[in-house]
Parts: C-alpha cells; structure tokens; sequence
C-alpha cells in the first residue's frame, strides 16, 4: 500500500511534467501513423493484383521489424542528428507492416463478384477502388492501423536514448537513479502511462473505425 501511495504522490506532485510528456508522446505516434497509413495505403492499392510486387513489399517491410529498435534510431542520427527526426523516421519504417500486410490483405478479399457487379455498372477503375474496394477493404486496414499503433507507442518509448522525448524520459531517469528516492515510481510513471496512452489511443482508432466503416460492414 506504501508503494501504491507513494507512486500516486510522485504523480501529483510531477503531473504537469507527465502530461507534457505524455502530450509529445502522442504527438510523435499520431504524426508517424498518419504518414505510415499514408504510405501503406498508396503502396498496397500499387502492387494489388501483382503477387510478386505485393511479396517483395511485405518482405522489405517485415525487415525492418527485424532491426534492433535502438540500432535502427542510431542508424538516422548521421542524416538528421539527434532528437525526436530519427526516433520518427524509424517508428515509420516499424509502423508500415502491419498496415500494408492489412491494405494488401483487405483488397485481395474483397468479393470478385462485387467487382464485376461495379464494371457492369460501368464503374471506372478509380471508381471501383474508391467506391467499392476501399470500403469493403477498410475494416481490415484499420485494424492493421490499430496493431501499428500499439507498437509504435511501445518502440516510442526509447526515443529519449537519442535525444527524443515522451514517456521514454521517465523509465532513462527511473534507469539512471535507480536505488534513490522516486526512481521506481518514475519507473512506473513511465510504463503505466505508456499502457494507457497505447489503449486510448487503441480506442480512438476504434471509434474512427466504426464512424468511416460502412453501416452495412460493422459488426
């Protein structure tokens, strides 16, 4: 209970410092995941329907995920130097699978009968991939969306070992003091806050899920 009580006054008495931090968490990931799904989106409606193009893609993503996170920050740091540039450049390179895998996925499913259905109608390519593919399809990239962006808020968490800030910045100095008063609290502050920051976010992506999704699609 000592533990429990002490955490929750290391919070109170450092809340404007954890909601900042907090604040450019969030902000890093948003502006990493928008520009990921961007990418994903225009990369998968290019190599939709070309089985190899579509594997070289995925292969090439799945890659990056294999890059030590740390070792994968350092690597930008002679283009950009230091701070939030390299932890971005690198979470973007992380956040694509998932959504591209999802893009890829979530077209080729689509029923070939709804397509025909369209060309019958007269419907253009464009108009095809517009009105009928990207909506049948977006359930699935969003759910993609949703798994990159957990793990963005998670590998964000080290972007203060290259001068990045965020939630990062509590668990280096929890790591940095540990044995001294408030280290296991900033600690803590620096993992719960990251959880919570990865679910709310989970939840607005879910929200805007539902609102752009199809009534006809929703479960």
């Amino acid at each position: 209970m000592d533990g429990i009580a002490s955490w929750f006054s290391y919070v109170f008495d450092h809340g404007g410092d954890i909601a900042e931090a907090t604040l450019q968490h969030a902000q890093m990931v948003l502006v990493v995941i928008v520009l990921a799904t961007v990418f994903s989106l225009v990369l998968g409606i290019a190599v939709q329907g070309h089985p190899v193009a579509s594997s070289v893609a995925l292969s090439t993503a799945g890659i990056f995920l294999t890059i030590p996170s740390l070792a994968l920050f350092a690597l930008f740091i002679p283009i950009v130097g230091i701070g939030n540039p390299p932890a971005m450049m690198a979470l973007f390179l992380y956040a694509i699978l998932p959504i591209l895998r999802n893009t890829v996925t979530g077209l080729a499913d689509v029923d070939p009968a709804v397509v025909e259905s369209a060309k019958g109608m007269g419907m253009g390519a464009s108009r095809q991939l517009l009105q009928v593919k990207l909506p049948l399809a977006w359930p699935v990239i969003m759910a993609g969306v949703r798994v990159s962006s957990l793990l963005v808020v998670g590998i964000a968490a080290i972007a203060v070992l290259v001068g990045g800030n965020g939630l990062g910045s509590f668990i280096a100095g929890a790591l940095t003091r540990l044995g001294l008063p408030g280290s296991v609290e900033s600690l803590w502050v620096g993992v719960i806050f990251t959880v919570l920051l990865g679910l709310i976010l989970d939840t607005v992506f879910a929200l805007v899920q539902r609102l752009t999704t199809s009534s006809g699609l929703r479960n």
